[in-house]
This record gives structure tokens, C-alpha cells and sequence, in this order.
């Protein structure tokens, strides 16, 4: 197991490499890719499941003694993203398709990559385990409830199957991953080294099935999705920072709202597109998957080197 855990290591650094060549060879070569779209919810189901295997009580310890903290990472979670997502939909004026993808993204909770570059950004890791978690725990009343409200105006949307979704691709396999760690501890213990391979090797498949599916939408307006989804992750980011800094939360905090913010589940919104509106509406779920952990790495080497305990006269000059 310890060799498995070596070569996830390795992937997990590598990822955003991994998955942007995965993302190449799909589009140049389609048809071994192509139609496998109905395995995608299951391979996300998976993912999840192995993200709830990873999760303990303790990781909910975090709510109760700093709440105002997470209070503030969840809002702006719900809020900073959706109405970053609605307001690019209006200036691009993106095909409905598109649209409703970039909204699909924008609604999502917090990306599992999400807490291993706040660790590696020496920000506040139990802050960012706790926002990915709840938020997950939310999305199937969240998502479907923004879904409705922001991209109704693109394409019919139809909420309750949005829910059913949600609960049967995320939370049901959430819940069981959760309770295998708490009754199953000891056989979980043995898995958890490989998992991180385990999901690379699933988001890469969902990406390259995507890409494959929508291999001539993503040709002809590529270059445009790609911006949007650009502008979304960074304006995240840095909004993120700014409302927990405008708070008066700490820099270890800052960091580890503004990840957990602009870093999305794209892996679920792809999903969601996929099964509920066509394979376009996957498409920036796929390339947010590739951009947001480019982004991410790159910020994450940046805080890296930048201590997050400095005096306060010193925070805003070093961070």
C-alpha cells in the first residue's frame, strides 16, 4: 500500500498535466471516448464515496468553535460563485447549452482537490475540510434552488430531478463512505492511501468522456467557454479572499475561504449537464476540472512560501 500511496503522490502532483493531455487525446481522438456518458454519475458516485471515507466527526468539531468563520466560507460559497457564474453568462452571451453549464459550475459546493491546496497554501485545513464537507451535505437543496433561479431564463429547469440527482450521486454516497470510516475503520484505514489515485483516475475518465461527447462544440466555441471559465475560478479567488479579509478573519483563513470558493466540484456540475441538459452543458463543468487545479496549484506554490502567522501590520504588504 505504501508503493500506492508513492504513486498517488506522484499524480496528485501532476494532475493538472494528467488531465489536460487525458482532455487532448479525447478531443483529437473521440471515438474510443465517445458514448460513455451514462457511466459518468457513477464514476462521480465513486469519487464521492471515497470522499466520505475521508471524513470523521471531528471534521465537523471545526463549526462549533469558530463559527462565524465558516459561516461566512459557506455564504460566500452560495453566493460569490452563482452570481459570478449568472453575470459571465450575460456579458459572453453564451448559447443556452453553455450557459446553463457555466451556472451548473457556478452552484456547485466546494471541489474535494480544494483541501489539499489549502493544506499546501498553509491555510486553515479543518476551516476548508469543514466548508467542502457541509457544503456537499447542502448542495442537493442548494444547487437545484439556484439552478432554478439562474439559468431558468437559458433552458427548462426542473429542480426536483436536479435533487434526485444530487442525493443519488453525492450525498447517499457521502453519507455511506462517512459511515464505513465509523463502523468499518480499520478495512477503511487500509483503502484511504490509494484514494487519491483513485480520483484522479476517475476525474480524468469523466473529463475524457466529456470531451469526447462534445469534441465539436468544445472545437468551435473552445477558446470562449475557456475564457469564462478563466475569469470565473480567478474572480472566485480573489472575491473569496476579499470577503473573509473584509471580515476581519485571519490570513490562514483568507486562504483557505478564497480556495474553497473559486475551486468548484466541476466533476458534479459535468455531471449534472450531462444527464439533465446535453453533453454542451458538460463542457465547462470538463474544462473547469482541467483549470481550477492549474489555478490552484499555482496559488497554493505562491501562499506556500508565505507564512500565514505574520503580525498584522504585516499582512497586508506580505499576503
Amino acid at each position: 500500500m505504501d508503493r500506492v500511496q508513492a504513486i498517488g503522490d506522484v499524480v496528485g502532483r501532476w494532475f493538472a498535466v494528467i488531465v489536460v493531455a487525458a482532455g487532448g487525446m479525447a478531443l483529437a481522438v473521440p471515438g474510443p471516448f465517445a458514448g460513455w456518458s451514462s457511466a459518468v454519475p457513477w464514476l462521480l458516485a465513486l469519487i464521492m464515496l471515497g470522499m466520505g471515507m475521508t471524513l470523521r466527526p471531528v471534521d465537523f468539531a471545526y463549526i462549533a468553535r469558530r463559527p462565524v468563520a465558516f459561516a461566512i466560507g459557506i455564504a460566500a460559497q452560495y453566493v460569490v460563485m452563482p452570481g459570478l457564474g449568472w453575470l459571465l453568462t450575460q456579458i459572453f452571451s453564451l448559447p443556452p447549452e453553455i450557459a446553463v453549464g457555466v451556472i451548473l459550475v457556478a452552484c456547485a459546493p466546494g471541489g474535494t482537490a480544494s483541501n489539499v491546496m489549502v493544506f499546501l497554501a498553509r491555510g486553515d485545513v479543518a476551516l476548508s475540510v469543514a466548508m467542502t464537507s457541509v457544503s456537499t451535505l447542502l448542495a442537493p437543496l442548494l444547487t437545484p434552488a439556484l439552478v432554478l433561479l439562474l439559468a431558468g431564463q437559458f433552458l427548462p429547469v426542473a429542480p426536483g430531478s436536479l435533487f434526485l440527482s444530487i442525493v443519488q450521486i453525492v450525498l447517499i454516497p457521502v453519507v455511506l463512505g462517512f459511515l464505513l470510516r465509523r463502523f468499518a475503520g480499520a478495512a477503511v484505514d487500509r483503502v484511504i492511501p490509494a484514494l487519491p489515485l483513485f480520483s484522479v483516475v476517475g476525474i480524468t475518465t469523466v473529463v475524457m468522456i466529456i470531451v469526447a461527447g462534445s469534441a465539436d462544440a468544445l472545437l468551435a466555441a473552445g477558446l470562449v467557454i475557456l475564457a469564462v471559465v478563466a475569469l470565473h475560478n480567478v474572480a472566485g479567488l480573489a472575491l473569496g479572499y476579499v470577503a473573509a479579509r473584509a471580515c476581519g478573519l485571519d490570513v490562514a483563513a483568507r486562504r483557505a475561504i478564497s480556495i474553497e470558493v473559486g475551486m468548484q466540484n466541476s466533476g458534479l456540475a459535468a455531471t449534472l449537464g450531462t444527464v439533465h441538459f446535453g453533453p454542451a452543458a458538460a463542457l465547462p463543468g470538463a474544462l473547469f476540472s482541467v483549470w481550477h487545479n492549474v489555478s490552484g496549484s499555482i496559488v497554493a506554490g505562491y501562499w506556500s512560501r508565505r507564512p500565514a502567522t505574520t503580525a498584522p501590520a504585516e499582512q497586508t504588504t506580505r499576503d
